[in-house]
């Protein structure tokens, strides 16, 4: 540590802007314009899969005292206080309120090394002590550019910076797989079951409706099964994974967080391995998921499993996840302010398929079962990638491990800007 010092933030960054503190109006319609709220800064990235869209005329009034740039780094003053993210495709983008960004001047410090730091304990510990407020920590814009960063020479600072980097960059490798792998299997469906039937020349026959002897009417209910069966968290090992509706991602079949037992008082489903798990509050938000695991979850799910007969999981995935059966499951939901979706209704949903003898249904759950399995195996890479990297963090910023022997060329080779 004798190479370190201490250097205010202000000194090693090229560029700290605030936000424009008054809400910008905003549009309905998705434009290039993008604000970033506290929200989209979240575990050391800026996620802009939820924003807000403004026209042309509010982005350039909000990004007057200068436009984000891509590699910048924002910091959340409030609500919650602390959150630092990098933003990586700062195109359109602009800052929401609440937040400040800080731009690294690479002649005083490598950015990875800076947005690593700001995560770490020493500047969390600052970022902390500034807070100030009875009812919501926050932090004043003069205070975020006190803040102190203990750097090593520019050369370490890159390995260490590097190191870091390193996981996060495997962490989005495996994100952008996950992605391919639900969109192929959602091609797959589209393909085989949806466009192949609308190809098929129409036969002679009682059902004129059918494209060909070959498909059948069903429901969903003659594939799968809604399973109601509830268990008391009392009653249940402490850490079986709890998945709440909180848990569900939007338009996205992989479960990447969960909770345990431990942590709910009131009675919830269980579930099996290889169920699909469907948010029925506000169906609209599009929650469904594959089971990677045996566990309970939300009263506020669905469960649906593949009937034993002739089970077919993968496709009760695909077609439950589908926007066909979300749309119906919107219009058929009750209530008004909360409306949730009829398990009983859903279970009635009309299906076109091949006999089930096909050997087509084979075929697909070799494919689509192995996409939920892989994706579900990337999720758990992720978990193991992120658990070393946190393990690593502070003991690198704060010089308590030796990096004597790193190479910096090979960390340099390949890091994401």
């Amino acid at each position: 540590m004798t190479e370190w010092t201490d250097r205010p933030i202000s000194e090693l960054c090229s560029a700290i802007i605030d936000c424009v503190n008054k809400t910008a109006p905003v549009v309905h319609d998705p434009t290039p314009y993008k604000m970033i709220r506290t929200t989209n800064v979240r575990n050391g990235r800026v996620d802009l899969t939820k924003v807000r869209y403004v026209d042309e005329a509010t982005y350039r009034r909000w990004t007057r005292r200068g436009p984000p740039m891509d590699g910048d780094i924002v910091l959340t003053r409030e609500a919650p206080l602390g959150e630092v993210g990098l933003l990586r495709d700062a195109a359109g983008v602009f800052l929401g309120q609440r937040l400040v960004m800080y731009r690294a001047d690479p002649d005083q410090i490598d950015r990875d090394f800076l947005l690593y730091a700001m995560r770490g304990p020493d500047v969390q510990a600052q970022i902390k002590a500034l807070g100030s407020g009875a009812t919501v920590e926050h932090m004043r814009v003069p205070d975020c550019e006190e803040l102190v960063v203990a750097c090593p020479p520019l050369g370490k600072q890159k390995v260490i910076g590097g190191l870091l980097a390193m996981f996060d960059d495997l962490v989005l490798v495996n994100e952008r797989r996950i992605r391919l792998l639900e969109d192929t299997s959602r091609a797959a469906y589209g393909e085989w079951f949806v466009r192949q039937r609308q190809r098929q020349p129409a036969d002679v026959m009682p059902n004129a409706h059918l494209p060909s002897k070959r498909w059948e009417v069903k429901t969903l209910g003659d594939i799968a099964e809604v399973v109601t069966d509830g268990a008391s968290p009392r009653d249940l090992d402490s850490h079986l994974p709890y998945v709440g509706l909180e848990h569900f991602p939007r338009r996205s079949t992989t479960l990447h967080d969960w909770g345990v037992v431990s942590t709910v008082t009131s009675r919830k489903l269980v579930f099996a391995r290889g169920d699909t798990l469907f948010g029925k509050i506000r169906p609209y938000f599009h929650k469904v998921v594959w089971a990677p695991f045996a566990g309970v979850a939300s009263s506020d799910a669905i469960v649906f499993r593949a009937r034993p007969e002739r089970p077919l999981p993968a496709l009760v995935n695909a077609i439950v996840s589908s926007d066909a059966f979300v749309a119906e499951a919107v219009a058929t939901s009750n209530g008004t302010k909360m409306p949730r979706a009829n398990s009983e209704v859903l279970l009635r949903f009309p299906l076109l398929l091949p006999r089930l003898d096909s050997a087509i249904f084979d075929e697909y759950e070799r494919m689509a079962g192995r996409a939920l399995e892989l994706a579900s195996e990337l999720v758990a890479q992720n978990q193991s990638l992120a658990a070393t990297r946190d393990l690593l963090l502070p003991r690198l910023v704060e010089g308590q491990l030796d990096i004597s022997e790193v190479d910096l060329g090979d960390l340099c080779v390949g890091r994401s800007e």
